[in-house]
């Protein structure tokens, strides 16, 4: 397989043929999927986008910096909740005389039904995927998700997990549109960073993982 070599006296990229796989490739917005998420992610409906990071904020600035508590908030909005519905239901009355049935919340059956197999479905995957992991089928992958939960550990010891979450959010909203308008700059850095990474895990491998004793192999199935 053919791979990008820079000079080391310029950081310039060599430009691609016109026919490779560099500009035959989908855009971000469709890889993202090309609907209401992409729009939200990449800030094509920038009102929603806008309403979504200043709710995420207030909620963080809330609950982390006001110190507001989450069941407090629950049974304040419910509070409200129900004044306002009782105000409502007895001005009714008053104007109309006849005050109209309670509207009924009906959830359908399909829609739970949906929803469970989806989690059911979600959950099976996500399972299927930390026992890969354990077995330690792939050992690139398995070293990388052991530093991954490390650098999440190091972080969530100096911040809380509301805290945590709401940067998560931000890098969501942030990252896609940030890659989308320096898309060429970032690949350039990334292809750098994969070929260092690349000579860091073949050094790793002859140097350590190579010398550490495997399990007897399996006899083949012709003997």
């Amino acid at each position: 397989m053919p791979r990008i070599k820079f000079d080391s006296a310029s950081d310039e990229q060599p430009k691609p043929a016109a026919g490779s796989h560099f500009h035959r490739r989908r855009p971000l917005h469709d890889r993202l999927g090309g609907g209401k998420v992409a729009d939200v992610l990449l800030w094509r409906n920038k009102h929603l986008s806008a309403g979504i990071v200043a709710g995420a904020t207030f909620v963080w600035f809330l609950f982390e910096v006001a110190e507001y508590h989450f069941l407090s908030l629950m049974c304040h909005v419910s509070i409200a909740a129900l004044l306002v519905l009782f105000t409502w239901s007895n001005l009714e009355a008053l104007v109309h005389r006849d005050a109209r049935r309670m509207p009924q919340l009906v959830l359908s059956e399909e829609a739970i039904r949906g929803l469970a197999f989806f989690l059911h479905a979600e959950l099976s995957r996500l399972a299927s995927t930390l026992l890969g992991v354990a077995y330690g089928k792939d050992l690139k992958l398995f070293l990388s998700a052991i530093a991954s939960l490390w650098v999440v550990s190091v972080i969530g010891s100096y911040c809380s997990s509301l805290t945590l979450a709401y940067l998560g959010l931000l890098c969501v909203l942030a990252l896609p549109a940030l890659y989308e308008r320096y898309e060429d700059e970032v690949d350039h850095l990334a292809t750098r960073g994969s070929e260092d990474l690349k000579r860091f895990y073949q050094k790793l491998d002859s140097r350590i993982l190579g010398k550490i004793p495997r399990g007897p192999v399996k006899a083949s199935k012709s003997k």
